[in-house]
């Protein structure tokens, strides 16, 4: 496959960028890709963007969605990868890349300021709330009182103002700090009453935050897509063009199967359902969990709790993002442990344990436990990559890397702008980690009385 990862973080905002090579370049001067082979791309890092994943490589729709593009082009792809929607605007309207992709709303005055580019998916706008909020606000006269947060220059203040005019009690703030997901972390953790978010981020990140309840639709449905820089009329009639093509709408549909697809039996269980699989389920797969201890050192109990927040113990779970079997592992994971079938659970638990315990040998021996089991689950989830990235901003935040304490509150940092520029594997969903471990050491209390 063509190579599409070069990368050029841009941080500054000049008149004129100093580009990767050291030339500057204005809107002017850039190039058709065709002349260079380099189609330049603004993003921003985030879960329906780019971002680094847990085998720390690069992810997300508009990276598959725009990586496919550029490969069916014969071009690579020059990153540039902002920490604001309207960071990436900017670039956009200085000419200093092709192409903006960043989940952008179509919206008429971005109209008038940008070349239109091909849209690839439909979103609501949705107002956000604590489920455990009382009351709910479900409609406009409800949300006197009501603190709203939402990012600055997003398409969610023109809906706002709209609200506004037309329901003065209603009131919101705007943020420059915070992005999208880091408010519906906000709300969740109960620091924020309410935001507005796109139907597809608030998809995504109800996996790891399922208290999270979608109050209304404060839009119809609207266009996502790309935006081109002033006068590339040219390169966004070939965007248009691929994306109307079989290739295009496959591009698509990968991503609508990688991305969104939802298995809702993998966000919230109750206590019932899992006491009901302790004693249907569980019995034809202990025995391979204490074997999987053996081998490896992993307790059989933290395993089977492993499993049963990864697949509840179903050996054909298969996730949106093609993780399969009982321990969930990917094709290139399973490959790299000797698995060669994933559905079969005697092999899944093994390597699973293996990979595991993988993690954890790979931490300091100096931790004790069982921070350093927690941390190893979290590198599990995550990956080694963002783990050590939180580690490094742990000491930099005067906080202890080797206390789960302090990690529980640093990996969240992760998707936090202020911090994940500075970080080597960039922008991570910090909070999935953390709830998993969280999660994972709930099942553990209740599966362990049947490995006694």
């Amino acid at each position: 496959m063509l190579n599409t990862t070069r990368l050029c973080a841009t941080l500054a905002l000049p008149v004129l960028l100093a580009s990767c090579s050291g030339e500057e370049t204005t809107a002017a001067a850039l190039a058709h890709p065709d002349e260079t082979g380099v189609l330049k791309v603004s993003t921003r890092n985030g879960s329906t963007t780019y971002y680094t994943d847990r085998f720390d490589q690069p992810a997300g729709p508009e990276y598959d969605l725009v990586s496919r593009f550029a490969e069916a082009q014969g071009w690579e792809v020059e990153w540039d990868i902002q920490f604001s929607t309207a960071a990436v605007l900017r670039q956009l309207a200085e000419g200093r890349s092709h192409l903006g992709a960043a989940g952008l709303t179509r919206l008429a005055s971005r109209d008038e300021r940008f070349t239109q580019g091909p849209v690839h998916h439909n979103v609501r706008e949705q107002l956000i709330c604590h489920r455990e909020m009382v009351p709910l606000p479900t409609t406009f006269d409800k949300l006197e009182g009501v603190e709203i947060q939402v990012v600055a220059d997003s398409s969610y203040v023109e809906t706002l103002d709209n609200v506004v005019a037309e329901h003065p009690a209603v009131s919101y703030a705007t943020t420059e700090e915070l992005g999208t997901e880091q408010l519906l972390a906000a709300v969740f953790e109960g620091d924020l009453d309410c935001t507005v978010a796109d139907s597809n981020i608030v998809a995504i990140n109800r996996r790891s935050m399922p208290e999270l309840a979608v109050v209304m639709d404060l839009s119809e449905e609207q266009q996502i897509g790309w935006y081109l820089a002033p006068g590339n009329d040219t390169l966004a009639a070939e965007a248009e063009q691929w994306m109307s093509t079989d290739a295009g709408a496959a591009a698509i549909s990968y991503v609508d199967t990688h991305y969104y697809a939802y298995i809702s039996e993998f966000d919230f269980v109750d206590l019932d359902t899992l006491v009901s699989r302790i004693e249907n389920r569980l019995p034809q797969y202990i025995d391979e969990f204490m074997r999987a201890e053996e081998q490896t050192g992993m307790p059989a109990d933290l395993l089977a709790a492993l499993a049963y927040q990864e697949s509840h113990w179903d050996p054909l779970a298969r996730s949106p993002t093609g993780v399969r079997g009982l321990m969930m592992l990917t094709q290139n994971t399973a490959r790299s442990l000797g698995v060669t079938n994933r559905l079969d659970p005697v092999q899944s638990i093994d390597g699973g344990a293996r990979y595991l315990a993988g993690r954890y040998e790979l931490l300091p021996e100096d931790i004790p436990d069982p921070d350093r089991i927690f941390l190893a689950l979290a590198a599990y989830n995550v990956g080694r990559g963002h783990v050590l990235d939180a580690r490094r901003l742990a000491r930099q935040l005067g906080k202890n890397p080797d206390s789960w304490s302090d990690m529980r509150e640093v990996l969240p940092l992760l998707a936090d702008k202020r911090y994940y520029p500075d970080l080597r594997h960039g922008y991570a969903r910090g909070y999935e980690p953390v709830h998993l471990v969280e999660r994972v050491r709930n099942y553990r209390d209740v599966i362990s009385m049947a490995f006694q």
